[in-house]
């Protein structure tokens, strides 16, 4: 890959993946390809296996792979942020670290953000999905009432595969969990949303990290603040400078 400025960012965050880093980023790489330059960043989120040192071991040999590590799990929306911020594209896509969201769909989610110059955000929505019938019935629920409240347009604001605009994200007001209402949050700043299907995969080995969004009085809290901030949005200013 050549040194020029980054087109993309593909962000990862993960804790205690060490056996999902390899084969993952060689995927993300092949999907890649068609986007160069690009840049890989994984955040390891305070991991206690040998994450680190897997990523230690491919970066050896991987200039666009970096590596950005929390001395303590600071949570998953925390992880993304920490990787936005980084970040040196303009355009970036989040996945999860677990190898459920597919790599092959990341230059689908650009395209149909670049199609669309009001978009800031190109949002995945599962399909075939490999979890439990316990979590997809926990994610109907909580997908029914965010969209309920939100009105958000989406029914699926837990797939990690995003694509979206840097400058876009860095202005949306951050809190643990924001990364599962961006849509309604992009939505508050102005920005559209495009949405593609994506299949969903077994993860490829270990077991989840990340709580899913079951955690109900802590997602209620978050929805109401949420549908708080929308209220008190008002109109988005349309600056140009005069001279």
């Amino acid at each position: 890959m050549n040194s020029a400025m980054p087109r993309i960012a593909v962000v990862v965050p993960v804790r205690n993946e060490a056996g999902n880093v390899a084969p993952l980023v060689a995927e993300i790489e092949a999907a890649c390809v068609p986007l160069a330059p690009f840049e890989i960043i994984y955040v390891d989120d305070g991991s206690t296996d040998g994450t680190a040192e897997r990523l230690s071991e491919l970066a050896a040999t991987r200039p666009h792979l970096r590596r950005l590590s929390h001395a303590a799990s600071c949570g998953q929306s925390a992880a993304v942020r920490t990787g936005v911020r980084a970040a040196s594209a303009p355009i970036v896509v989040t996945l999860d670290g677990d190898g459920q969201n597919d790599p092959a769909y990341i230059p689908r989610l650009v395209e149909a953000l670049d199609r669309d110059p009001d978009a800031g955000l190109a949002q995945g929505r599962r399909v075939g999905r490999k979890d439990t019938g316990f979590k997809r019935f926990q994610s109907r629920v909580a997908n029914a009432v965010r969209g309920a409240v939100l009105k958000d347009g989406t029914r699926d604001t837990g797939c990690g595969l995003k694509a979206f605009r840097r400058d876009v994200y860095l202005a949306l007001p951050y809190f643990d969990a924001l990364h599962r209402f961006m849509p309604a949050l992009v939505r508050r700043e102005g920005h559209g949303i495009v949405h593609v299907d994506v299949v969903d995969r077994p993860r490829l080995t270990g077991v989840s990290n990340y709580g899913f969004f079951d955690r109900l009085w802590v997602g209620l809290q978050d929805l109401v603040g949420v549908a708080w901030l929308i209220r008190r949005r008002r109109r988005v200013p349309q600056v140009r400078e005069v001279r």
